[in-house]
C-alpha cells in the first residue's frame, strides 16, 4: 500500500508539488499522468526516497521513506526511465547482486533469480552481457531488478518508452501479471497504454493532483457526450440545441450531407440526454438519422483536466 500524506516540495521559489495526497491499495494499478514540468518525478523520487519532501510525508506499507528507509525500501521495487545496468555483469551476476542488496538470504538467492528470469523472460539471457542485450531485453533486466526480494510495491517509469510494438506488448502483458498481487504506480506519456493497463488514474498539474479517480467511474459521471445526426440544415437546430438544458458544448461535424447536421453534444448534469434531445426534435418535427453515446477517451479526459 502507498499512502502520500500533504506531500510538498520547493526548489528555491519554485513549487515543484503542492499538498500532494494520494493513497493506493494493494492490487491497484495507478496511472500517473501530467504534461512536463507537472511534478511526477519529483513525486517518484519522494516515493522512492531519493527525495525528502519539504512537508508531508509518504508511506510504503506503512513505513515512513525519510524516517524507516531502510524498512520502506524492502517493500519498494523500482525501475527509472532508464534501467540502472551494469553493461560488464551478465543478466545472472546482475540479479544474484541485487537480490543480495535486498536482503534475500545467500541460500536462496539462486532459486529466486532463476524464478524472476522465468517471470520476465530472461531465462534464455542469462549468461549474456547486459552491455550486449537490446533495448527489449536491457527493460526486462530493469524490471527483474526492481522484482528482486518480492517486493509488494512497484514504481515503474516509462517502462517501455523506445520499445518496439512487439516488445511493448510483452511489457504490457507483464505489468498485468504482476499487478495481480501488487501496488503498481506506473508513469507514462503514452495515454492510450495507461487506459489499457491501469484501473486508476492521477492527473498532475502545476503540482498538483487534479484528477484522482478509478479509471471506470470517468465514463459514469455527470458529463455525457452524444453523436447526432438529423434531417435538417445547421441553421434551423443548432440555436434550439445550444439552448438546450445541460449542453455545454454543440461541435459540428464535417461530412454530412446538405440537407443533414451532424454534432457532437457535450451534456454535463443532464441525467438523460437522450430523452431530452428526442423530445426537442420531435417538438421540431426534425427526424434523427442516427443518434449515439461517445464514452470518453483518456485522452479527452486528460486535455479537459488540464484545461481548466
Amino acid at each position: 500500500m502507498i499512502d502520500i500524506q500533504n506531500v510538498s516540495r520547493r526548489y528555491g521559489s519554485v513549487q515543484a508539488l503542492k499538498n500532494v495526497s494520494l493513497r493506493v491499495e494493494k492490487g491497484s494499478i495507478v496511472g500517473l499522468l501530467g504534461q512536463n514540468g507537472a511534478g511526477k518525478t519529483t513525486l517518484l523520487n519522494i516515493l522512492t526516497g531519493y527525495l525528502a519532501p519539504t512537508e508531508g510525508r509518504a508511506l510504503i506499507e506503512g513505513y515512513d521513506t525519510l524516517l524507516e528507509p531502510a524498512q520502506a525500501r524492502r517493500h519498494l521495487g523500482y525501475l527509472p526511465e532508464q534501467p540502472p545496468l551494469y553493461d560488464e555483469m551478465t543478466v545472472n551476476e546482475y540479479l544474484r547482486f541485487a537480490s543480495a542488496l535486498r536482503g534475500v538470504h545467500k541460500h536462496a538467492i539462486a532459486a529466486h533469480v532463476d524464478e524472476v528470469m522465468e517471470l520476465t523472460g530472461l531465462t534464455e539471457m542469462r549468461s549474456r552481457m547486459l552491455g550486449h542485450l537490446s533495448k527489449g531485453y536491457r527493460q526486462r533486466a530493469g524490471l527483474a531488478q526492481a522484482l528482486c526480494g518480492d517486493p509488494e510495491v512497484l514504481v515503474l517509469d516509462e517502462p517501455t518508452v523506445g520499445l518496439d510494438p512487439r516488445q511493448i506488448t510483452e511489457i504490457r502483458g507483464l505489468i498485468r501479471t504482476l499487478g495481480r498481487g501488487r501496488t503498481i504506480v506506473f508513469s507514462s506519456h503514452i495515454l492510450s497504454e495507461v487506459q489499457q493497463l491501469c484501473n486508476h488514474v492521477v492527473i498532475l498539474d502545476h503540482g498538483e493532483v487534479k484528477l484522482d479517480t478509478e479509471m471506470n467511474a470517468m465514463q459514469h459521471s455527470e458529463q455525457s457526450t452524444l453523436l447526432l445526426t438529423v434531417a435538417a440544415a445547421q441553421e434551423r437546430v443548432l440555436g434550439r440545441l445550444r439552448k438546450l438544458e445541460g449542453v455545454r458544448r454543440v461541435e459540428v461535424q464535417p461530412g454530412a450531407g446538405r440537407d443533414e447536421t451532424t454534432v457532437l453534444i457535450r451534456f454535463e448534469g443532464c441525467l438523460q440526454p437522450e430523452r431530452a434531445l428526442f423530445g426537442l426534435l420531435c417538438q421540431m418535427g426534425i427526424p434523427i438519422v442516427h443518434l449515439s453515446r461517445q464514452e470518453d477517451s483518456l485522452e479527452q479526459v486528460f486535455l479537459r483536466v488540464i484545461a481548466r
